[in-house]
């Protein structure tokens, strides 16, 4: 299985679904970014993420958690915080953020051998 997909356990589980369209350049958005994925990553309940952007900026990122505790408790560490006020200010021209809880998941194509 490719690494651009997050390997997530049986629901039912949270995602954050970060919707966005970023401003022109980059003004240290990437190295901001590439950081954050790491400090989410060691956050208690995080379960994986997955994320993609187009050529006109567009991008949507997709955490996984365990929580509502765990999604709580990343959107309360300070330098999360930081980096959201910057994106606020600097990075993005619009976002929308939602939050939901996975009851179902499934992925293919099933393999030979493999049930569906």
């Amino acid at each position: 299985m490719s690494e651009r997909f997050a390997r997530t356990p049986k629901p039912p589980y949270y995602a954050v679904i970060f919707a966005n369209q970023r401003t022109p350049g980059d003004d240290g958005y990437g190295a901001t970014a590439d950081r954050m994925v790491e400090l989410a990553s060691q956050q208690p309940g995080f379960l994986g993420i997955e994320s993609t952007r187009d050529e006109a900026g567009f991008g949507i990122t997709v955490s996984y958690w365990e929580s509502e505790a765990a999604i709580a408790a990343w959107r309360a560490d300070a330098e999360h915080a930081d980096a959201r006020r910057d994106g606020r200010e600097r990075w993005y021209e619009h976002f929308e953020l939602r939050v939901a809880r996975v009851e179902r998941a499934y992925g293919g194509p099933a393999r030979r051998g493999e049930g569906a």
